[in-house]
């Protein structure tokens, strides 16, 4: 039997670039198509202006080009239902959609409903409170008892802005009132309000068959734009792998009380689950709590984790379609994976397009994961987003990648460029 694969990854960002550099490494990858990809993951594949968010055009592409496995990095295509499109053609049934059901995607696509999964698997989370336009006051006046910091969440998918921590009572009140009065849209229809859980945030990410689960590298990323986890939120501005505090003890808390609760929570209510889930922790006096899920891998976190992976991922992806990821063993590489991400200045907030990207071709020692760029009309490198390229590096243990990783962020230039030099440091502080 041929086990070559023709395989479309959907989406266009670092994780992309970081999926297709490992897949397209794989002997069982014969053609690789990124839809819409980047200037990276062109390196990797073939990159098609498809939108992953128009089903019938990448139907059409699956047929014209016999596609035999669809990878989806966005969490966007799995929250609208793309795994129950393919399930309901008979033309592309057959063919594997890694990434959950839309009844699955739900884990990432409301926060409510992964509360209240949480709640009937006894997960460990935070206490919470959802409300909606309908109870306003109510809301208002348990946000006026509440002990603070408070946290409200955006109910729906905010591209990672519907998370707010609020000081003061009347913070989260204005807060609370925008959300429901549309601030982020439909997402904001429902707000859960939950306890401020104080610790330390690491990444747990697993892929399942829907039977059974392999736990992949874990991670700790750094999301604020400024040293000393100063500033605002990003998308990411680095990672490292593995995490030194996540020991024998943590990991088989995390195991026992989390993943596989989870795992056997989606089995028993019947909810088809076959590919990646990204668990947000937080380590609070020794004990593991889940902060979010997502239905797919993180990024930057990906950029970090799989260099580490040792596994033919082409392999492993058909395993977890097949429902026989029970016969596979993970193999992690035990040198430590330190990721930093080139931003533009300005980001978060408004930035410049456009800017050369000078000195990338000249990296010697670490993997350059393009996130935000493109080409100009003289064939010029530029940057074309907020986050524009990641450097990972592996070495005997985290400093010695973050030195690596610092070293050739030096080395690319270009107008407003931002990095945090303090990734991994508070670690070994």
């Amino acid at each position: 039997m041929n086990n070559q694969k023709h395989i479309l990854l959907l989406g266009s960002g670092g994780r992309e670039h970081a999926f297709a550099w490992k897949l397209s490494r794989s002997p069982r990858c014969a053609k690789l198509f990124i839809a819409p990809g980047n200037t990276g993951t062109a390196l990797c594949g073939q990159n098609v202006p498809l939108n992953p968010l128009d089903f019938s055009a990448i139907e059409h592409f699956v047929l014209e080009n016999q596609i035999n496995m669809v990878v989806v990095g966005p969490e966007e295509p799995l929250v609208n239902g793309i795994w129950d499109y393919f399930q309901e053609r008979e033309q592309l049934k057959e063919i594997p959609v890694i990434g959950p059901s839309k009844a699955g995607a739900q884990m990432e696509g409301s926060k409510a409903w992964s509360k209240k999964f949480m709640q009937r698997h006894l997960i460990p989370t935070a206490n919470y409170r959802e409300f909606t336009s309908d109870n306003l006051e109510e809301g208002v006046q348990y946000l006026l008892h509440h002990s603070l910091p408070i946290v409200l969440k955006a109910d729906g998918l905010a591209a990672g802005k519907g998370v707010v921590i609020c000081q003061t009572h009347a913070e989260a009140i204005q807060e609370f009132r925008e959300m429901l009065g549309g601030k982020f849209g439909t997402s904001g229809h429902r707000v859960v309000v939950e306890e401020f859980l104080s610790g330390i945030e690491f990444s747990v990410f697993v892929l399942t068959d829907g039977k059974t689960y392999k736990i992949l590298p874990e991670a700790k990323d750094y999301k604020r734009i400024g040293e000393g986890d100063t500033g605002p939120n990003t998308g990411g501005m680095g990672a490292i792998s593995p995490v030194p505090f996540v020991d024998d003890t943590l990991w088989q808390k995390v195991e026992t009380r989390i993943i596989q609760p989870t795992v056997a929570g989606l089995r028993k209510e019947k909810i088809v689950y076959k590919g990646f889930i990204f668990i947000g922790l937080i380590r609070v006096n020794g004990e593991p709590f889940v902060i979010e899920y997502n239905c797919r891998m993180g990024d930057p976190e990906t950029e970090v984790v799989l260099p580490r992976l040792k596994n033919d991922l082409v392999m492993l992806l058909d395993n977890c379609a097949r429902g026989t990821l029970g016969r596979v063993n993970i193999r992690a590489d035990q040198r430590a994976a330190a990721t930093i991400f080139l931003v533009s200045g300005g980001y978060p907030g408004p930035y410049e397009k456009g800017k050369i990207i000078r000195g990338w071709e000249n990296i010697v020692g670490s993997t350059v994961f393009h996130a935000g760029t493109t080409t100009n009309e003289l064939g010029q490198l530029v940057t074309a987003g907020g986050r524009v390229m990641a450097l990972t590096s592996l070495g005997k243990d985290i400093p010695s990648a973050v030195r690596q990783s610092k070293q050739n962020a030096h080395v690319i230039d270009y107008e407003g460029k931002n990095y945090r030099k303090d990734i991994g440091e508070d670690l070994f502080a």
